[in-house]
């Protein structure tokens, strides 16, 4: 029997925000667009605090009315704690102009809302269509593809863009994939009936908490609405290892380490089975080649401290839609100059920060508490997600900016 083939504009690989903001962001150019997802929706996804800089994308691809009405956990901005110290940003009190709040979603119900916009808009989504093949040296690109139900057809595309997330499609059978220069890392992590009643408790913002001994062992705790929250720990694997168990009682046992937490989460129930990943960071030696572009996690994936995973896929989305605008108008686009190196840039910024919070730097940085107002305002900003604005000192030049002020905090 002769493998059916099908044609359309773009193909995105993965149905997640980042293929979802690419795909109504193309509708808007007139393109016809084919969402193809390995899973079924809803499914589980991890990395539920947004960024408030993922709101101006969010709104450029017409799907904010939709995650507004969601009924999602208002956020506006992070706080920190290491031992009986404790500090917060307010995203709203920041130096860059734009979003100042955002909210902490549910990564099963938040995906769904924007795959199911994307469709709404005009985009064809299939769930459970699997690709297994990527031939780039035909005139067009062309994938294989192989549905749940073992069926089997290939999509020629004008262009593909992979959003698959840490399925790294792309990377994956182009060989792409390159070391990252982060030590390898996991995480443990699940969704809680938190019960917290503690006077004072902001439900408003992300907590991460700073390991009483260990400054480059850290917890996140993410509110949401209805009185649920993620909770996770971060460490290199030999020190997760240490521990035994299930994943869960695992979690628990790191958890209690902290006493704050433990007097946090006392009324908690453990009700859903907790989850491992390790070695998540990734890097790639290229973001784009004939015929296609990875977006978000399917190109890097640097660390979740920051929650910057959301914000740099659907910043990516934003560029690659407005690269392929001008390609499909016959213009001549240099994709590295053009889609790579922008992106690039904001995700450095983010790796300067990351890399200072894992050697105790920023870490002093954050809990100093002779900061100056406007310091304060420009760390705001990278942590509200804008670390691709250039007015901001410590984006601009954060190398060197961040390795003053630790000094200065020391």
């Amino acid at each position: 029997m002769q493998t059916r083939v099908e044609q359309c504009d773009v193909l995105i690989i993965g149905a997640g925000p980042a293929g979802s903001v690419a795909a109504a962001l193309l509708l808007k150019q007139g393109r016809q667009v084919l969402v193809l997802e390995r899973e079924q929706f809803p499914r589980f996804s991890i990395g539920e605090s947004l960024l408030p800089q993922s709101m101006e994308y969010l709104q450029q691809a017409g799907m904010l009315q939709a995650v507004v009405e969601a009924g999602f956990q208002y956020k506006n901005g992070a706080a920190f704690v290491r031992g009986d110290r404790y500090t917060d940003f307010d995203f709203r009190d920041k130096h860059s102009p734009g979003w100042g709040t955002t909210y902490q979603v549910q990564r099963a119900q938040f995906d769904q809302v924007l795959a199911n916009e994307a469709e709404r808009q005009g985009a064809q989504v299939r769930y459970q269509h699997t690709v297994t093949a990527f031939d780039a040296d035909a005139e067009k690109p062309r994938v294989t593809v192989r549905h749940a139900d073992g069926t089997e057809y290939i999509v020629e595309a004008g262009f593909v863009l992979d959003a698959s997330g840490f399925g790294r499609v792309l990377s994956r059978l182009l060989q792409l994939e390159s070391p990252s220069n982060f030590p390898v890392r996991g995480a443990i992590f699940t969704h809680i009936e938190d019960g917290i009643d503690v006077p004072g408790f902001d439900r408003n913002k992300i907590r991460i908490t700073v390991h009483p001994e260990h400054c480059d062992v850290w917890y996140w705790l993410i509110p949401f609405a209805g009185g649920r929250c993620s909770i996770g720990v971060v460490a290199e694997t030999a020190f997760l290892e240490q521990f035994k168990g299930s994943e869960t009682e695992r979690l628990q046992t790191l958890v209690m380490q902290d006493p704050a937490s433990r007097a946090l989460l006392e009324n908690a129930r453990w009700d859903t089975p907790a989850r491992q990943i390790v070695g998540y960071s990734s890097n790639v030696k290229s973001l784009w080649g004939k015929g296609y572009a990875l977006l978000g996690n399917a190109g890097e994936f640097l660390d979740p401290v920051f929650s910057s995973g959301v914000t740099i896929a659907v910043k990516s989305a934003s560029l690659a839609a407005a690269a392929l605008q001008r390609q499909f108008a016959g213009e001549t686009v240099d994709w590295e100059s053009e889609y790579a190196i922008p992106l690039k840039k904001g995700v450095d910024t983010f790796r300067t920060f990351v890399d200072s919070w894992y050697s105790g730097g920023f870490q002093k940085v954050i809990f100093y508490e002779k900061q100056q107002p406007e310091v304060r305002r420009m760390i705001a900003a990278i942590l509200a997600g804008y670390a691709w604005d250039d007015s901001n000192p410590y984006v601009k030049e954060s190398k060197r900016r961040l390795k003053t002020l630790e000094e200065i905090c020391s």
